[in-house]
């Protein structure tokens, strides 16, 4: 069995949940760990078994008993700039969204990955999600035949997105709905999307910052499908990093529904009320198991950087979905539909 060495920059929740799921896999021969907070370092190192723990990334990608890493820090900004060092290093990358703050910097990432032969793929874990999954198999089977309209609704916990808005200036769209646009992206290839109209809104949040609550996109493919994607942080408190889906998806022969709302699980007791385990986007451990879709993503990484299979998320993929939400907020700003490409 192939084994290679893995980094993992950024150790929060996201790359604790990715340190977790690559602990003691056959095809990693060695896991290394980094994080600027020394006790959140520490935790997530003993969890691991960790071979390495450091605190500059740096010093991480100078290891040579390294050839791929995972790309999990905050803010946003710091995406960028670590994934361009990583790359010059030689390492094969996942990075989480957004791939870059600005298209100038996705198409560097891109370019110097392609030179080099590297592996640089983003992380959109809602591809391994099976529910999605499914969403994807009825429309390139023809199941509902061809589509027509495609809607997808995420609302979120005000707990988790207070922890976004205060780390970054990144709309709903750039932040939460990507991860939906990307899906249905991917679901509709090779159909182009063509139009962008959005309309947000800020009530909430507005009250003590500039961020919005909830956002909309409209998106026109090339053949006149349209899909619909609402993306929200304002849903009351109730679990943890609660994420609730809804899609609906209508063709000419047939439609589809998702209710990926995580209501099957429900934990009742008199000191918290209801929650709803395991109702997080990326998934949380349950003892010997993982119950999400972001250890798939991880493990399908290491395998493809293992035994040099094609990712599943390509980065010009990850540039087009920018493309789609940077027209968004320009829409939503203007008041008008963007079309696409803006630079045609």
């Amino acid at each position: 069995m192939q084994q290679i060495g893995i980094g993992i920059i950024g150790v929060g929740w996201v790359g604790g949940v990715r340190a977790m799921a690559l602990a003691d896999h056959p095809q990693v021969r060695a896991l290394h760990v980094c994080d600027i907070r020394r006790d959140r370092l520490a935790e997530v190192a003993a969890l691991s078994r960790a071979a390495s723990a450091v605190e500059d990334y740096r010093d991480l990608l100078a290891n040579p008993a390294i050839e791929a890493v995972f790309i999990s820090t905050t803010p946003e900004s710091t995406h960028y700039p670590i994934c361009r060092d990583a790359l010059l290093a030689g390492k094969h990358v996942l990075l989480e969204k957004p791939l870059a703050q600005t298209t100038a910097e996705a198409d560097e990432l891109i370019a110097i990955a392609r030179k080099r032969g590297l592996k640089l793929t983003v992380g959109y874990s809602q591809r391994f999600n099976p529910r999605f999954a499914y969403v994807r198999k009825a429309i390139r089977e023809g199941l509902i035949g061809e589509p027509v309209t495609c809607l997808v609704s995420r609302n979120v916990t005000r707990e988790l997105g207070s922890k976004v808005t205060g780390r970054t200036r990144l709309s709903p769209a750039a932040m939460e709905a990507t991860h939906d646009l990307d899906f249905m992206m991917w679901c509709l290839q090779p159909l182009k999307p063509i139009r962008v109209y959005s309309q947000a809104s800020g009530k909430f949040m507005r009250r003590t910052s500039e961020t919005l609550d909830h956002q909309w996109v409209l998106v026109t493919m090339d053949d006149g499908t349209t899909v619909n994607v609402g993306a929200g942080w304002i849903l009351p408190l109730g679990y943890p990093n609660y994420s609730h889906t809804w899609i609906e998806v209508i063709g000419t022969e047939g439609s589809l529904t998702v209710d990926d709302s995580h209501k099957e699980v429900a934990l009742n007791t008199v000191a918290h009320g209801i929650r709803y385990p395991m109702s997080s986007m990326p998934g949380e451990a349950v003892d010997h198991v993982f119950a999400g879709s972001m250890a798939n993503e991880t493990l399908h990484f290491l395998d493809a950087c293992a035994r040099d299979r094609e990712v599943l998320v390509k980065p010009e993929e990850a540039r087009l979905i920018m493309d789609i939400y940077e027209a968004a907020d320009l829409s939503d700003e203007r008041g008008e539909a963007v079309s696409l490409p803006r630079n045609s």
